[in-house]
Order: C-alpha cells, then structure tokens, then sequence
C-alpha cells in the first residue's frame, strides 16, 4: 500500500523508576497525560500519547519504571513493561545521565539484548551533568550494547527533544495515521483526569503512602453553564493512610483537590467543580478485578 511517504510506528519509552520518562512525552505532547512524581513507580500502566506532524505520526508508550515486583500490581507493572518492546518500532531506553549506571540499568540492558528493534539511548537531565562526565557516561553505556543511535536531553528544559525526534522518524516505516490528527492519546479523559488527582496525592505525601493510593472517578459531567463537576475516590488500603490523606480538618484533601481541579481545568478547557472522598479498600494491590476496576488495561493478566 502506498502511503504517500507518510511514515508512522509505535515508540516504547523504557528505563529505570524517575528517569524522566514520563516528563518527556507529556513535553513532546505539550500537554499533561502521563502522570510526574519525584516518587519513583508512579506510571502504572502504558499510556498512549499520540505525536503528530506533517509527515509522521509516533505513538508513544510510556512503560512502568523497570524495578522487582512486590505485589500483584508489581507484577502487572513489569509484564506491562516486557510486552511493549515486542509491540514497537523503536525503543527509547532513558537514562538519568547524572547518575552511575547501576543494577536497574544493568537489568534493561539484559532485557533488550535480545530485541532487534531499534534502540536510541537518551541521557536524560544533561543540565545536571558536565559535558566531560557526558561523553563518559556514553561510552560507558555503548561498551554494554550497540545501540542505533544516542541522544542527550534534557526533557524538562526541551535541550535537543526536536533532533530525538528526528532520530525516531528515521527508524519509523512508511504507515497509515493511526490516530487523527488532533489526538494525543488513547485513553479516555475519566482516566487521565483519574491519574491527575493521582498525582498531586503522590506530591503532597509522604513516601509511605504513594503505591497505596488509587484514584477512581465515578461522575465526570458537564452543566448548563459549562462547568464540569467531577466526583471521585481516593483509595487507600489501611484507616492511618486515611487519615494521612485527609489531613487535619480536611486541609490535605483541600489541597490535592486544589491542585488537581486546575489541572484538570487546564485539559477539559472549562471550569471544574472537584468533589473528593476517600475509602479504605485493603489489600487493593493484590485484587486484578479492583485493579481493572481502576481503569488500568486487564491483557497482560
């Protein structure tokens, strides 16, 4: 089939927990749909976002940071991670290049040794290293695989994103588009907005809590006025997190829905109403049905 010379394919983004990956696609993107946290394992399932221009079309898909399964949600996590570099016409193994390659990046590079995929190495988060330690690390990591290409970024600043791209679209096959033009992801707004509100719980708490919560939003609708009222649940898997989240006299909760609402106003384009709860739901991590329940795609079970 003739495409015209439109090209096309399916981009993996793998690597180790907080490297970035998920800063990356939401700046390629210029809108928020993968969630960011300084908390690490905080992506949890493959989103989609969809990169068009005027001869390509690049799916993204953001994997869960690489790391040893704990639960029945580890392991989604994982198998998640496994199948989307069979499923690609790139990968993009992200490093944090301010750091020593260490076991999780080790563990990658074993996963990809096998994979005649194209691979781009991106050293994320060049503007925390000198360019010395740069070319070090580089060498470094093309001793252990033969890569097809390398990149440094910086995702938060925007350093170099353009020519990673250009990068990705050289490995890209003549295809169709996949997606319209004017679509960014695949997964519907309850869920993006649901992983919203997910993450600014994930900022405002402490380490102890940040796998334990799981958003759900049960009533996503718009009025006569334009405003859309939101109603959600915020879940967590013992009655001290409750209370952590809640915070005293409501103040935390306040907060997260704060925050939350002017994101979720930032993506919706109209003036929410946010109503939050939250609900002990034990053990929720080890239960596929309440998992799937949340919004998180069930095929890899």
């Amino acid at each position: 089939m003739d495409f015209g010379g439109f090209k096309s394919g399916f981009v993996s983004i793998i690597g180790r927990p907080n490297v970035g990956k998920s800063t990356f696609m939401n700046k390629v993107l210029g809108q928020k749909v993968a969630i960011m946290s300084d908390k690490p394992q905080t992506t949890r399932n493959k989103i989609q976002g969809v990169y068009t221009k005027d001869n390509s079309q690049m799916i993204f898909i953001d994997t869960p940071g690489i790391h040893k399964p704990k639960h029945q949600l580890g392991e989604h996590m994982m198998k998640v991670a496994r199948n989307t570099l069979r499923e690609t016409e790139v990968i993009l193994f992200i490093i944090n290049a301010a750091e020593e390659i260490g076991r999780g990046d080790e563990f990658i590079i074993d996963m990809l040794k096998n994979t005649k995929t194209p691979i781009i190495l991106v050293l994320n988060k060049i503007d925390l290293i000198h360019p010395d330690d740069l070319i070090k690390q580089i060498e470094v990591y093309k001793d252990k695989l033969n890569f097809s290409d390398v990149v440094p970024i910086s995702a938060l600043q925007g350093n170099n994103i353009d020519r990673l791209l250009g990068v990705i679209e050289s490995h890209l096959p003549e295809g169709p588009m996949y997606y319209p033009e004017d679509r960014i992801t695949d997964h519907p707004e309850h869920f993006i907005v649901s992983e919203l509100i997910r993450e600014k719980a994930l900022h405002r708490l402490s380490q102890e809590l940040p796998h334990a919560i799981g958003v759900e939003v049960l009533k996503m609708k718009g009025d006569d006025g334009g405003k859309v009222r939101v109603e959600a649940l915020i879940y967590v898997e013992r009655e001290s997190q409750k209370g952590m989240v809640i915070g005293k006299g409501g103040k935390m909760l306040k907060e997260i829905g704060r925050e939350a609402r002017m994101d979720i106003e930032n993506l919706l384009g109209s003036k929410v109403f946010l109503e939050l709860w939250v609900k002990v739901q034990k053990d929720w991590r080890n239960k596929p049905t309440f998992i799937r329940s949340l919004g998180y795609k069930d095929e890899e079970y």
